[in-house]
């Protein structure tokens, strides 16, 4: 077997040198975004209020499906905690911090929400759960999925020293499957399961965005489930934050000014020690707060200009759902070179899934290119990636702005906010998406 060098979690390839300054990107971006909101701006509204359950009842559907994956996950625990330890030589990371964890939501996005129909969390949960033991407390909200988000978040980007080994994972996936047998039967498989499980929560949020529905609210296409608001909730809204915070936080991490002020910290608060995964876990969780106080500040203002009858609550549940295609550009963009570098491993483990000397398909001894993508095209692909997801965010709040204003006049007033919201973030996503693939200067 060939010795492979571990490829770095979200692994880049070769810098790329801009042709022209960054800051012209930038402007050029924003300006894009600005004009497409100018002709949007005239566009008329259906004033009809959407229907939908944010999180709808979970599909009962053949088991089988949910019962072959569980098989699965067992296996890949055994071969994680058993197997070789070398991340390279085992699948157990790559398929779960790579494929279950970036791969599945990004087609879930694209799709729609098809995985009920294979989960094995959800025939576990209704195996254990089929008489609730007690109920479900409304002020738990969505507060169980949203931490239970945020931990692995953390397991991703803090805590991946220990989380993103062979063993580690495995271990990851044993304790989550415990806590979904225990709370699925405290509190019922379908309670738990809409509200708490964190991955029915996730997908269900990601597959608003999906071209089919599969039993979903709204109307087929593309963010043709993002017409309803989500649920008008602190914990439930902070879920949804967290999508675009979790990949920000990352993308931070990459950025010279990130390494330049840890190279400044004192011994106790460099990478490596426990000060540093304090003061990792501390930025994440000010990001979250961060956000909110931004969007929160930009719906106010939007609320005010307009006029709007809504709370502010409210007004922040029906914006936020704008803010989906966004996190799932930003998730897209930042990991297109990493899952087209680490996703290569997968053809040198599936010969060998946990390092025990086999060659089953003949490709144990392939590495991974580095350099498969050209870096110019992954930073092209990223401009017109975010341009667009900021424009479909411009045309989903024109539409519910439209709808819960008192007059198309004030509905329009009322998008001026949210457009330099909107703007401001194009440029900030792509100034995050540049720092570690591309240096300025002008070729030649």
């Amino acid at each position: 077997m060939v010795l492979m060098a571990l490829v770095p979690l979200h692994a880049f390839g070769a810098r790329y040198d801009l042709p022209a300054p960054l800051y012209l990107f930038l402007i050029g971006a924003g300006a894009v975004v600005f004009i497409s909101f100018l002709l949007v701006l005239r566009r008329p509204v259906a004033r009809q209020q959407p229907a939908g359950d944010d999180v709808p009842p979970v599909p009962n559907v053949p088991s089988w499906p949910g019962w072959l994956m569980v098989v699965v996950a067992v296996v890949m625990v055994v071969g994680g905690l058993f197997g070789t330890q070398s991340t390279p030589d085992n699948i157990v990371v790559t398929a779960f911090w790579l494929v279950f964890w970036i791969a599945v939501p990004i087609s879930v996005a694209v799709i729609g929400n098809y995985w009920p129909y294979i989960s094995p969390l959800n025939v576990v949960a209704r195996l254990f759960g089929t008489t609730p033991r007690m109920p479900w407390p409304g002020w738990l909200g969505y507060w169980p999925a949203t931490i239970l988000f945020f931990l692995f978040a953390c397991g991703e980007l803090v805590f991946n020293g220990v989380t993103t080994t062979p063993a580690g994972t495995a271990q990851v996936v044993l304790a989550y499957g415990i806590v979904n047998v225990v709370m699925a039967y405290l509190f019922g498989a379908e309670t738990w399961l809409r509200r708490g499980e964190v991955f029915s929560v996730l997908f269900a949020t990601w597959g608003r965005l999906g071209y089919f529905r599969l039993g979903a609210p709204g109307r087929r296409g593309f963010f043709g489930g993002l017409t309803r608001p989500f649920e008008a909730s602190v914990s439930r809204l902070t879920f949804v934050l967290m999508l675009l915070v979790s990949v920000s936080f990352d993308g931070l991490l990459a950025t010279p000014a990130w390494k330049d002020l840890v190279g400044r910290l004192p011994e106790s608060l460099r990478p490596g020690s426990a000060g540093y995964t304090v003061l990792l876990v501390l930025v994440f969780a000010g990001m979250v707060l961060l956000i909110w106080a931004l969007f929160a500040g930009f719906a106010a203002a939007v609320r005010a200009v307009g006029h709007l009858d809504q709370p502010l609550i409210e007004v922040v549940a029906g914006l936020i759902p704008s803010l989906v295609p966004i996190a799932f550009g930003y998730l897209l963009a930042h990991n297109f070179d990493y899952l087209a570098i680490n996703g290569q491993l997968l053809l040198h483990q599936a010969s060998d899934p946990f390092g025990m000397g086999l060659n089953l398909f003949g490709t144990v001894e392939y590495e991974p290119n580095r350099n498969l993508i050209p870096t110019a095209f992954v930073w092209y692909f990223e401009i017109v990636l975010i341009i667009g997801v900021h424009i479909a965010a411009v045309v989903l709040a024109h539409g519910y702005l439209g709808r819960v204003a008192r007059t198309e006049r004030q509905g329009r007033r009322a998008e001026w906010p949210w457009i330099a919201a909107m703007v401001g973030y194009t440029m900030t996503s792509l100034w995050l998406l540049a720092q570690p693939i591309v240096q300025e200067g002008v070729t030649g």
